[in-house]
């Protein structure tokens, strides 16, 4: 049974920092590429982030370039993304997402 499990979101004041983390398990974590998404309601998910199997990052949307890291650890098939500088419109619900498996979603809100 495939499971992706978000954690780390919550409540923090704009320029604050969050890390998230997605515990995958019930397929090959160490062969597949993995990505953060968010989605604001009545609007598209976005594609935050991607990392290959290598740890090689693959996508940084440009909305968060310089500000957000995404990482993995196959050893402990997590993989996480690191979120500094943070603004208001960073506020969303984020996704992991493993080939076509998805997390619940762990909800961030950047609010003074």
């Amino acid at each position: 049974q495939v499971q992706l499990v978000e954690s780390g979101g919550g409540l923090v004041q704009p320029g604050g920092s969050l890390r998230l983390s997605c515990s995958a398990s019930g397929f090959s974590f160490s062969s597949t590429i993995m990505r953060w998404y968010r989605q604001v309601p009545g609007r598209e998910r976005e594609l935050v982030a991607s990392i290959m199997d290598t740890g090689v990052v693959a996508n940084l949307a440009d909305s968060v370039k310089g500000r957000f890291t995404i990482s993995r650890d196959n050893a402990k098939s997590t993989v996480y993304l690191q979120m500094n500088s943070l603004k208001p419109e960073d506020t969303a619900v984020y996704y992991c997402n493993g080939r076509d498996w998805w997390g619940q979603g762990t909800r961030v809100t950047v609010s003074s």
